[in-house]
């Protein structure tokens, strides 16, 4: 007997919808996510997917359990994931059990499009209460779990591992996402995706823009000022000729400049 397809949602990225199969994450299956220490890869991976659940109308809604830090509403909003459509389950560090369990609950209440749990030291047994869970109700579920467990077996039917890229390309970091485990033939090389929304970044990259003309327009004021006071002083004018400190205006430019380089 032939096995019904499997029902997808895209996930906002052509790429890794051409490696997932039915081309998006699966529902009603466990999507299971391995990150680095302290990598933040996640949102970048599901938040496109859930906003365009979201457009089409999918009732529901999305709960994060035990999630390490607090989501940004506006950061979400901006995605296109309401802050009103998100719940937050708050778990303690040895309160892993009770995290599983709130988890498989989620996926059982009515009025859940997706759970999202970060679960690094689950049992097996727990993973596999929470695949069932989420093959009977049809739910959206992402497991996030620490890289090193990649080597361990899992129920879930879609294991990525996804850590930051060596190299940027076109001056964008990249996150390179493996697919370690899907139905049908394994795949052969890893997706490269931009680590920050297009949207995001194009309003960077214009911010960046923004400050070079400045520094670049202050650059040159402070350059003709210290031309016409030599000018001056070969005149024999009397003025005060500062040294190569640039003024006020251009420091702050580049002291921006190195922030923002340092926060990148």
């Amino acid at each position: 007997m032939a096995q019904a397809p499997q029902r997808t949602q895209p996930s906002g990225h052509a790429p890794l919808d051409a490696q997932l199969p039915g081309g998006g994450w699966p529902l009603g299956a466990m999507s299971e996510v391995l990150l680095p220490p302290h990598a933040f890869h996640e949102w970048r991976l599901v938040l496109p997917g859930l906003a365009r659940a979201v457009a089409q109308g999918s009732p529901g809604r999305v709960v994060l359990v035990a999630p390490p830090h607090a989501p940004f509403g506006p950061v979400l909003a901006a995605g296109g994931l309401p802050a009103d459509r998100v719940y937050r389950v708050v778990a303690g560090p040895h309160q892993e059990a009770q995290a599983a369990w709130a988890a498989e609950q989620a996926l059982r209440c009515r009025d859940v499009l997706a759970v999202l749990a970060w679960l690094p030291q689950t049992a097996p047994e727990s993973l596999r209460r929470l695949q069932l869970a989420a093959a009977q109700q049809g739910r959206l579920l992402w497991v996030f779990r620490p890289e090193h467990r990649r080597q361990q077996a899992s129920p879930a039917p879609l294991r990525l591992w996804a850590r930051a890229a060596g190299e940027a390309q076109a001056d964008v970091e990249m996150v390179q996402v493996h697919v370690l485990k899907r139905r049908g033939p394994p795949a052969l090389a890893p997706v490269l995706l931009p680590a920050c929304d297009a949207r995001l970044l194009a309003v960077l990259q214009a911010q960046a823009r923004r400050r070079q003309s400045a520094q670049e327009a202050a650059q040159h004021q402070w350059q003709q000022r210290q031309e016409r006071l030599h000018a001056l002083r070969a005149l024999g004018v009397p003025t005060e000729l500062p040294g190569a400190v640039p003024p006020r205006g251009v420091e702050s430019l580049h002291a921006l400049d190195r922030t923002s380089s340092a926060r990148a």
